[in-house]
Protein backbone atom coordinates (compact mmCIF):
# COMPACT_ATOMS: atom_id res chain seq x y z
CA UNK A 1 0.00 0.00 0.00
CA UNK A 2 1.37 3.44 -0.92
CA UNK A 3 0.12 6.77 0.31
CA UNK A 4 0.60 10.00 -1.59
CA UNK A 5 -0.49 13.45 -0.47
CA UNK A 6 -1.40 15.76 -3.34
CA UNK A 7 -2.72 19.33 -3.12
CA UNK A 8 -6.44 19.86 -3.60
CA UNK A 9 -7.57 22.69 -5.84
CA UNK A 10 -8.25 26.04 -4.17
CA UNK A 11 -8.06 24.74 -0.61
CA UNK A 12 -5.54 23.99 2.13
CA UNK A 13 -6.49 20.33 1.86
CA UNK A 14 -4.46 17.43 0.55
CA UNK A 15 -5.52 14.39 -1.40
CA UNK A 16 -4.67 11.09 0.21
CA UNK A 17 -4.09 8.43 -2.44
CA UNK A 18 -4.17 4.79 -1.36
CA UNK A 19 -3.26 2.37 -4.11
CA UNK A 20 -5.31 -0.78 -4.56
CA UNK A 21 -3.10 -3.76 -3.73
CA UNK A 22 -5.63 -6.04 -5.45
CA UNK A 23 -5.82 -4.04 -8.66
CA UNK A 24 -6.56 -5.94 -11.84
CA UNK A 25 -3.55 -7.13 -13.77
CA UNK A 26 -2.89 -5.76 -17.24
CA UNK A 27 -4.23 -9.00 -18.75
CA UNK A 28 -7.38 -8.93 -16.61
CA UNK A 29 -7.99 -5.30 -17.49
CA UNK A 30 -7.45 -5.98 -21.21
CA UNK A 31 -10.00 -8.80 -21.10
CA UNK A 32 -12.60 -6.49 -19.53
CA UNK A 33 -11.86 -3.63 -21.94
CA UNK A 34 -12.29 -5.95 -24.92
CA UNK A 35 -15.98 -6.28 -24.03
CA UNK A 36 -16.81 -3.88 -21.15
CA UNK A 37 -20.58 -3.64 -21.58
CA UNK A 38 -22.05 -0.71 -19.69
CA UNK A 39 -22.05 -0.14 -15.94
CA UNK A 40 -21.06 -3.68 -14.96
CA UNK A 41 -17.26 -3.44 -14.60
CA UNK A 42 -15.46 -0.82 -12.52
CA UNK A 43 -11.96 0.58 -12.24
CA UNK A 44 -9.58 -0.18 -9.37
CA UNK A 45 -10.12 3.06 -7.44
CA UNK A 46 -12.77 5.56 -6.37
CA UNK A 47 -12.89 9.07 -4.91
CA UNK A 48 -14.34 9.86 -1.49
CA UNK A 49 -14.81 13.40 -0.12
CA UNK A 50 -16.60 14.12 3.16
CA UNK A 51 -18.79 17.07 4.09
CA UNK A 52 -20.10 18.08 7.49
CA UNK A 53 -22.07 21.04 8.73
CA UNK A 54 -19.17 22.11 10.95
CA UNK A 55 -16.18 21.15 8.82
CA UNK A 56 -17.38 21.76 5.25
CA UNK A 57 -15.69 19.74 2.51
CA UNK A 58 -12.71 17.80 3.84
CA UNK A 59 -10.64 14.60 3.68
CA UNK A 60 -10.47 14.09 -0.11
CA UNK A 61 -9.25 10.60 -0.87
CA UNK A 62 -8.55 8.26 -3.74
CA UNK A 63 -8.91 4.74 -2.41
CA UNK A 64 -9.45 1.17 -3.61
CA UNK A 65 -12.85 0.56 -5.19
CA UNK A 66 -15.04 -1.37 -2.78
CA UNK A 67 -18.17 -1.49 -0.63
CA UNK A 68 -19.35 1.57 1.28
CA UNK A 69 -20.15 1.11 4.96
CA UNK A 70 -23.37 2.80 6.10
CA UNK A 71 -25.22 2.98 9.38
CA UNK A 72 -28.71 1.43 9.00
CA UNK A 73 -30.13 4.81 10.07
CA UNK A 74 -28.24 6.74 7.35
CA UNK A 75 -30.63 9.41 6.11
CA UNK A 76 -30.29 8.45 2.44
CA UNK A 77 -31.83 5.04 3.16
CA UNK A 78 -34.95 6.58 4.64
CA UNK A 79 -35.43 9.96 2.98
CA UNK A 80 -33.67 9.53 -0.41
CA UNK A 81 -31.50 12.62 -0.06
CA UNK A 82 -29.08 11.93 -2.93
CA UNK A 83 -28.00 13.22 -6.35
CA UNK A 84 -25.68 11.97 -9.06
CA UNK A 85 -24.12 12.85 -12.40
CA UNK A 86 -22.90 11.06 -15.50
CA UNK A 87 -20.14 12.02 -17.94
CA UNK A 88 -17.33 10.35 -19.84
CA UNK A 89 -13.57 10.38 -20.34
CA UNK A 90 -12.41 9.90 -23.93
CA UNK A 91 -9.11 8.58 -25.29
CA UNK A 92 -7.87 10.56 -28.30
CA UNK A 93 -5.74 9.14 -31.09
CA UNK A 94 -2.53 10.49 -29.52
CA UNK A 95 -3.27 8.66 -26.25
CA UNK A 96 -4.35 11.76 -24.30
CA UNK A 97 -7.49 11.67 -22.13
CA UNK A 98 -10.22 14.29 -22.25
CA UNK A 99 -13.61 15.06 -20.74
CA UNK A 100 -16.51 16.90 -22.33
CA UNK A 101 -17.93 19.99 -20.59
CA UNK A 102 -17.33 18.73 -17.02
CA UNK A 103 -18.00 22.22 -15.68
CA UNK A 104 -21.59 21.86 -16.88
CA UNK A 105 -21.97 18.55 -15.06
CA UNK A 106 -20.57 20.21 -11.95
CA UNK A 107 -23.05 23.07 -12.28
CA UNK A 108 -25.96 20.69 -12.79
CA UNK A 109 -24.91 18.68 -9.74
CA UNK A 110 -24.87 21.90 -7.75
CA UNK A 111 -28.42 22.69 -8.89
CA UNK A 112 -29.54 19.16 -8.03
CA UNK A 113 -27.88 19.37 -4.62
CA UNK A 114 -29.55 22.68 -3.87
CA UNK A 115 -32.97 21.23 -4.71
CA UNK A 116 -32.42 18.29 -2.33
CA UNK A 117 -30.94 20.45 0.46
CA UNK A 118 -27.47 18.97 0.03
CA UNK A 119 -24.19 20.93 0.06
CA UNK A 120 -22.96 22.17 -3.31
CA UNK A 121 -19.62 20.71 -4.32
CA UNK A 122 -17.51 23.50 -5.89
CA UNK A 123 -16.75 23.06 -9.59
CA UNK A 124 -12.99 22.96 -8.97
CA UNK A 125 -13.45 20.06 -6.52
CA UNK A 126 -15.66 18.21 -9.00
CA UNK A 127 -13.12 18.53 -11.82
CA UNK A 128 -10.17 17.82 -9.54
CA UNK A 129 -11.85 14.63 -8.33
CA UNK A 130 -12.01 13.43 -11.93
CA UNK A 131 -8.37 14.32 -12.54
CA UNK A 132 -7.28 12.49 -9.39
CA UNK A 133 -9.14 9.33 -10.36
CA UNK A 134 -7.79 9.43 -13.92
CA UNK A 135 -4.27 9.85 -12.51
CA UNK A 136 -4.44 6.37 -10.97
CA UNK A 137 -6.85 4.65 -13.37
CA UNK A 138 -5.80 6.09 -16.74
CA UNK A 139 -5.17 2.60 -18.14
CA UNK A 140 -8.92 1.93 -17.82
CA UNK A 141 -9.82 4.50 -20.48
CA UNK A 142 -10.52 2.37 -23.59
CA UNK A 143 -8.79 2.90 -26.90
CA UNK A 144 -11.48 1.43 -29.17
CA UNK A 145 -13.60 3.65 -31.38
CA UNK A 146 -16.79 4.84 -29.63
CA UNK A 147 -15.65 3.36 -26.30
CA UNK A 148 -15.10 5.55 -23.23
CA UNK A 149 -14.73 5.57 -19.45
CA UNK A 150 -18.09 6.42 -17.91
CA UNK A 151 -17.74 8.60 -14.80
CA UNK A 152 -20.39 8.50 -12.08
CA UNK A 153 -20.10 11.17 -9.36
CA UNK A 154 -22.73 10.87 -6.62
CA UNK A 155 -23.55 12.43 -3.28
CA UNK A 156 -25.79 11.26 -0.46
CA UNK A 157 -26.81 11.98 3.13
CA UNK A 158 -24.91 9.64 5.44
CA UNK A 159 -25.76 11.09 8.85
CA UNK A 160 -27.43 8.45 11.06
CA UNK A 161 -30.76 9.79 12.30
CA UNK A 162 -34.49 9.31 11.86
CA UNK A 163 -36.03 12.70 11.29
CA UNK A 164 -37.12 14.76 8.32
CA UNK A 165 -34.46 17.47 7.96
CA UNK A 166 -31.35 18.01 5.82
CA UNK A 167 -28.49 15.78 6.92
CA UNK A 168 -25.50 17.32 8.68
CA UNK A 169 -23.08 14.75 7.20
CA UNK A 170 -22.77 13.99 3.50
CA UNK A 171 -20.52 11.84 1.33
CA UNK A 172 -19.38 12.50 -2.23
CA UNK A 173 -18.02 9.61 -4.28
CA UNK A 174 -16.76 9.18 -7.81
CA UNK A 175 -16.58 5.78 -9.49
CA UNK A 176 -15.77 4.88 -13.08
CA UNK A 177 -16.84 2.14 -15.46
CA UNK A 178 -15.43 1.38 -18.93
CA UNK A 179 -18.15 1.50 -21.57
CA UNK A 180 -18.06 -0.05 -25.02
CA UNK A 181 -19.73 1.27 -28.14
CA UNK A 182 -23.41 1.75 -27.32
CA UNK A 183 -24.60 0.49 -30.72
CA UNK A 184 -22.54 -2.55 -31.66
CA UNK A 185 -24.72 -3.61 -34.58
CA UNK A 186 -25.52 -0.17 -35.92
CA UNK A 187 -28.04 2.39 -34.76
CA UNK A 188 -31.62 1.17 -34.91
CA UNK A 189 -34.40 3.76 -34.54
CA UNK A 190 -36.40 3.36 -31.33
CA UNK A 191 -40.03 2.49 -30.80
CA UNK A 192 -41.25 4.70 -27.94
CA UNK A 193 -44.18 3.94 -25.64
CA UNK A 194 -46.30 6.93 -24.65
CA UNK A 195 -47.30 6.66 -21.00
CA UNK A 196 -50.68 8.13 -20.09
CA UNK A 197 -50.88 6.33 -16.73
CA UNK A 198 -47.67 7.56 -15.11
CA UNK A 199 -45.81 10.87 -14.99
CA UNK A 200 -42.12 11.38 -14.30
CA UNK A 201 -42.31 14.59 -12.24
CA UNK A 202 -44.66 17.48 -11.58
CA UNK A 203 -44.54 21.27 -11.43
CA UNK A 204 -42.45 22.36 -8.45
CA UNK A 205 -41.11 18.84 -7.94
CA UNK A 206 -37.66 17.38 -8.52
CA UNK A 207 -37.81 16.94 -12.30
CA UNK A 208 -34.87 19.29 -12.93
CA UNK A 209 -32.70 17.47 -10.37
CA UNK A 210 -30.66 14.42 -11.28
CA UNK A 211 -31.79 12.31 -8.37
CA UNK A 212 -32.57 8.62 -8.15
CA UNK A 213 -36.23 9.09 -7.28
CA UNK A 214 -36.97 10.42 -10.75
CA UNK A 215 -35.51 7.29 -12.29
CA UNK A 216 -37.23 5.00 -9.80
CA UNK A 217 -40.57 6.55 -10.72
CA UNK A 218 -39.94 5.77 -14.40
CA UNK A 219 -39.25 2.07 -13.96
CA UNK A 220 -42.85 0.83 -13.89
CA UNK A 221 -43.62 2.82 -17.04
CA UNK A 222 -40.45 1.52 -18.67
CA UNK A 223 -41.56 -2.04 -17.86
CA UNK A 224 -44.89 -1.25 -19.52
CA UNK A 225 -42.99 -0.09 -22.62
CA UNK A 226 -41.06 -3.36 -22.77
CA UNK A 227 -44.30 -5.33 -22.49
CA UNK A 228 -45.52 -3.57 -25.62
CA UNK A 229 -42.33 -4.11 -27.61
CA UNK A 230 -40.95 -0.59 -27.13
CA UNK A 231 -37.42 0.30 -26.04
CA UNK A 232 -38.19 3.53 -24.18
CA UNK A 233 -41.06 5.44 -22.58
CA UNK A 234 -42.08 9.07 -23.09
CA UNK A 235 -43.84 11.01 -20.34
CA UNK A 236 -46.34 13.83 -20.64
CA UNK A 237 -46.72 16.76 -18.25
CA UNK A 238 -48.36 15.99 -14.91
CA UNK A 239 -50.76 18.94 -14.95
CA UNK A 240 -52.65 18.63 -18.24
CA UNK A 241 -51.32 15.42 -19.73
CA UNK A 242 -50.87 16.89 -23.20
CA UNK A 243 -47.35 18.35 -23.36
CA UNK A 244 -44.17 16.36 -24.06
CA UNK A 245 -41.69 16.04 -21.20
CA UNK A 246 -38.82 13.58 -21.59
CA UNK A 247 -38.03 9.90 -21.84
CA UNK A 248 -37.06 7.79 -18.85
CA UNK A 249 -33.48 8.99 -19.10
CA UNK A 250 -33.15 11.00 -22.31
CA UNK A 251 -34.38 14.25 -23.84
CA UNK A 252 -36.55 14.29 -26.98
CA UNK A 253 -36.04 16.49 -30.06
CA UNK A 254 -38.15 17.09 -33.19
CA UNK A 255 -36.76 18.29 -36.53
CA UNK A 256 -38.90 20.11 -39.12
CA UNK A 257 -38.49 20.35 -42.88
CA UNK A 258 -38.06 24.14 -42.61
CA UNK A 259 -34.89 23.68 -40.47
CA UNK A 260 -36.26 24.07 -36.98
CA UNK A 261 -35.12 21.95 -34.05
CA UNK A 262 -37.74 21.78 -31.30
CA UNK A 263 -37.36 20.36 -27.80
CA UNK A 264 -39.75 20.48 -24.81
CA UNK A 265 -39.04 22.86 -21.97
CA UNK A 266 -40.55 22.92 -18.49
CA UNK A 267 -39.44 23.06 -14.86
CA UNK A 268 -39.87 19.28 -14.58
CA UNK A 269 -37.38 18.34 -17.32
CA UNK A 270 -33.73 17.62 -16.54
CA UNK A 271 -31.47 20.04 -18.40
CA UNK A 272 -29.41 17.84 -20.70
CA UNK A 273 -25.76 18.69 -21.37
CA UNK A 274 -25.75 16.48 -24.46
CA UNK A 275 -28.99 18.19 -25.53
CA UNK A 276 -27.55 21.69 -25.07
CA UNK A 277 -24.48 20.74 -27.11
CA UNK A 278 -26.59 19.27 -29.92
CA UNK A 279 -28.78 22.38 -30.03
CA UNK A 280 -25.66 24.54 -30.34
CA UNK A 281 -24.33 22.43 -33.21
CA UNK A 282 -27.72 22.59 -34.95
CA UNK A 283 -27.77 26.36 -34.52
CA UNK A 284 -24.27 26.51 -36.02
CA UNK A 285 -25.73 24.83 -39.11
CA UNK A 286 -28.44 27.44 -39.48
CA UNK A 287 -31.27 25.63 -37.75
CA UNK A 288 -33.66 27.67 -35.62
CA UNK A 289 -33.68 26.22 -32.10
CA UNK A 290 -36.93 26.30 -30.14
CA UNK A 291 -37.04 25.26 -26.47
CA UNK A 292 -40.66 25.59 -25.39
CA UNK A 293 -43.79 23.68 -24.45
CA UNK A 294 -44.54 21.11 -27.15
CA UNK A 295 -48.00 19.57 -27.31
CA UNK A 296 -48.41 15.93 -28.27
CA UNK A 297 -50.93 17.10 -30.89
CA UNK A 298 -48.26 19.28 -32.49
CA UNK A 299 -46.05 16.23 -33.05
CA UNK A 300 -48.98 14.16 -34.31
CA UNK A 301 -50.30 16.75 -36.77
CA UNK A 302 -46.81 17.86 -37.84
CA UNK A 303 -45.76 14.30 -38.66
CA UNK A 304 -49.01 13.63 -40.50
CA UNK A 305 -48.57 16.76 -42.62
CA UNK A 306 -44.92 16.03 -43.36
CA UNK A 307 -43.72 19.11 -41.49
CA UNK A 308 -41.96 17.18 -38.72
CA UNK A 309 -39.52 14.92 -40.54
CA UNK A 310 -37.35 13.51 -37.75
CA UNK A 311 -37.51 12.78 -34.06
CA UNK A 312 -34.67 11.63 -31.86
CA UNK A 313 -33.67 11.00 -28.25
CA UNK A 314 -30.39 12.19 -26.76
CA UNK A 315 -28.37 11.66 -23.60
CA UNK A 316 -24.88 10.90 -22.30
CA UNK A 317 -24.87 7.13 -22.88
CA UNK A 318 -26.25 6.78 -26.41
CA UNK A 319 -25.60 10.39 -27.50
CA UNK A 320 -28.36 10.39 -30.17
CA UNK A 321 -30.85 7.71 -31.18
CA UNK A 322 -33.46 8.25 -33.92
CA UNK A 323 -37.11 7.61 -33.03
CA UNK A 324 -39.08 5.46 -35.46
CA UNK A 325 -42.48 5.72 -33.78
CA UNK A 326 -44.36 6.92 -30.71
CA UNK A 327 -47.32 4.78 -29.76
CA UNK A 328 -49.68 3.36 -27.17
CA UNK A 329 -53.08 1.64 -27.28
CA UNK A 330 -54.80 4.77 -28.61
CA UNK A 331 -52.17 6.46 -30.75
CA UNK A 332 -49.38 5.89 -33.25
CA UNK A 333 -47.10 8.55 -34.70
CA UNK A 334 -44.80 6.87 -37.20
CA UNK A 335 -41.90 8.89 -38.54
CA UNK A 336 -40.94 8.68 -42.23
CA UNK A 337 -38.24 6.19 -43.15
CA UNK A 338 -34.99 7.99 -43.93
CA UNK A 339 -31.65 6.62 -45.05
CA UNK A 340 -29.06 6.93 -42.28
CA UNK A 341 -26.92 9.17 -44.46
CA UNK A 342 -29.78 11.65 -44.78
CA UNK A 343 -30.67 11.87 -41.10
CA UNK A 344 -29.90 15.21 -39.46
CA UNK A 345 -29.85 13.41 -36.10
CA UNK A 346 -27.06 11.01 -37.11
CA UNK A 347 -25.09 13.79 -38.77
CA UNK A 348 -25.24 15.75 -35.51
CA UNK A 349 -24.25 12.63 -33.60
CA UNK A 350 -21.21 12.15 -35.84
CA UNK A 351 -20.17 15.75 -35.32
CA UNK A 352 -20.60 15.66 -31.55
CA UNK A 353 -18.74 12.38 -31.08
CA UNK A 354 -16.08 13.65 -33.48
CA UNK A 355 -15.48 16.57 -31.13
CA UNK A 356 -15.48 14.33 -28.05
CA UNK A 357 -12.90 11.95 -29.53
CA UNK A 358 -10.72 14.70 -30.98
CA UNK A 359 -11.46 13.96 -34.63
CA UNK A 360 -13.20 17.32 -35.24
CA UNK A 361 -12.12 20.78 -34.12
CA UNK A 362 -13.53 21.82 -30.74
CA UNK A 363 -14.49 25.34 -31.78
CA UNK A 364 -16.61 25.94 -28.65
CA UNK A 365 -13.90 25.01 -26.13
CA UNK A 366 -15.91 22.14 -24.66
CA UNK A 367 -13.04 19.69 -24.07
CA UNK A 368 -10.85 19.56 -20.97
CA UNK A 369 -7.69 17.48 -20.87
CA UNK A 370 -7.54 15.27 -17.78
CA UNK A 371 -4.07 13.73 -17.94
CA UNK A 372 -2.01 16.91 -18.16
Amino acid sequence: MTLNLLPMASQDLAWQVTRNESAKSADERAEILANPGFGTNFTDHMVDICWSEKGGWHRPRVQPYGPISLDPAAAVLHYAQEVFEGLKAYRHADGSIWSFRPDQNAARMQRSAKRLALPELPTEYFVDAIRQLIAVDADWVPTQDEASLYLRPFMFAKEAFLGVRPAAKVAFYLIASPAGAYFKGGITPLEIWLSTTYTRAGHGGMGQAKTGGNYASSLVAQAEAYEHGCQQVLFLDAQEGKYLEELGGMNVVLVTKDKRVITPDSDSILEGITLASILQLAQDRGYVVEQRRVALDEWRSGAAAGDIVEAFACGTAAVITPIAALRNEDLEIRMPEIADGDRVSLSLREELTGIQYGRIEDRHGWLLRLDA
